[in-house]
């Protein structure tokens, strides 16, 4: 028997909606091919140094057949492909080739919501290009980004940002999957949870000892069981595995925290070893703050990841950047590690209720 929808209008009321996903393909390494073709056919990593702890940032494809990905640990994709190019990230070039993408994303809607510098949702619903077709904008938007910026793209076609974003991923490289009212609920019937964003490989583990691996057998499990193993998350589970989505794009953000964390190449065994790493990491967060002097701080937090990969955050409220409560912080988020050597520290504040609009979302530690 096929599961039922919920009885409610949230699947119908969304239905018109027009969401396209766009996706940049493996997109530092995409513009350092571009600027280097003969970097094309050969294994590429964008990141850190492997002798200096360095992290994968993003690889091209052929480096992803010998299984790199990114956020891997540089050393560890070095012994995976021996034959590894290695090249460091040029975050201000990017994020300038970002603006030119954004730049042509507007020509199509006023409605993006960028997720970050290579990613972003658009709401074209209400547009008049192409007749009103959601997937020949989404043609053009390719079409457009390969011939002017000479960057491939993958695009998600849907009616929620949910089944954009996870459409986005069905025919990647420079591919495009698109999903209509007509098709969508064999679609999410069948999608493995997983991919549901939010669903991590623990969940997966959990659903999987009750016997649920697709949407379908969520549906036919009901929300109310759902709840008894999984609270509160149980109701967007659920609703996900229904394929409902009534977000809207978020256009504005409001920052709401500054930070600052460093990965260092040797760990501290000792607290008193930190003083200068934590003194320049201060300095750098007061000059951050600057820029933020109209905003009022509502504590001070300090994060600390230890040898064991094991990470701890202490926070103390404060209206000002203060030394003295960041070593107090510090000293109690070290106790913490009960002896063990530290690899990463983290400094930030976290703002009152924000008023104003920033340019980006940004939370705690984020894009440090």
């Amino acid at each position: 028997m096929k599961p039922s929808l919920p009885e409610h209008d949230q699947i119908t009321s969304t239905l018109n909606r027009k969401f396209i996903h766009i996706d940049m393909d493996c997109f530092y390494a995409a513009v350092e091919m571009r600027d280097d073709p003969s970097l094309a056919e050969a294994p590429l990593a964008i990141g850190g140094s492997p002798e200096k702890r360095g992290v994968v940032a993003t690889c091209n494809y052929p480096a992803r057949k010998f299984g790199l990905h990114s956020a891997m640990a540089m050393a560890h994709a070095v012994r995976l492909c021996p034959q590894l190019t290695i090249l460091p990230p040029r975050m201000a070039y990017y994020q300038l080739i970002s603006r030119q993408i954004r730049a042509i994303f507007q020509r199509y809607t006023a409605l993006i919501e960028p997720v970050s510098l290579d990613e972003a949702y658009l709401d074209v619903s209400d547009s008049t290009l192409y007749q009103g077709s959601a997937t020949l904008i989404a043609e053009d938007i390719r079409t457009t980004l390969k011939r002017e910026l000479n960057l491939p793209a993958s695009a998600g076609v849907a009616p929620n940002k949910f089944l954009a974003k996870i459409c986005s991923d069905e025919n990647k490289p420079n591919g495009q999957f698109v999903l209509t009212p007509a098709t969508m609920e064999a679609f999410v019937l069948a999608l493995p949870l997983g991919k549901i964003p939010g669903v991590g490989k623990v969940t997966v583990a959990k659903l999987d000892k009750l016997g649920l691996n697709t949407c379908s057998d969520v549906r036919k499990y009901g929300e109310a069981k759902l709840a008894g193993h999984f609270g509160r998350f149980a109701q967007h589970l659920y609703q996900r595995a229904c394929g409902i989505d009534n977000r809207e794009l978020t256009t504005h953000w409001i920052r709401k925290s500054v930070s600052v964390e460093r990965t260092f190449a040797d760990d501290f065994s000792s607290l008193e070893d930190t003083e200068s790493a934590i003194n320049a990491l201060f300095k750098e967060l007061t000059h951050r703050l600057e820029k933020y002097s109209h905003r009022l701080i509502k504590n001070q937090v300090v994060k600390l990841k230890f040898e064991n990969f094991q990470q701890t955050t202490m926070e103390r409220a404060g209206d000002k950047l203060n030394r003295s409560a960041i070593q107090a912080l510090l000293e109690s988020a070290w106790d913490r590690g009960e002896g063990k050597a530290v690899r990463l520290i983290g400094l930030g504040v976290n703002f009152e209720d924000p008023e104003e609009p920033d340019e980006s979302q940004m939370t705690l530690f984020d894009g440090t």
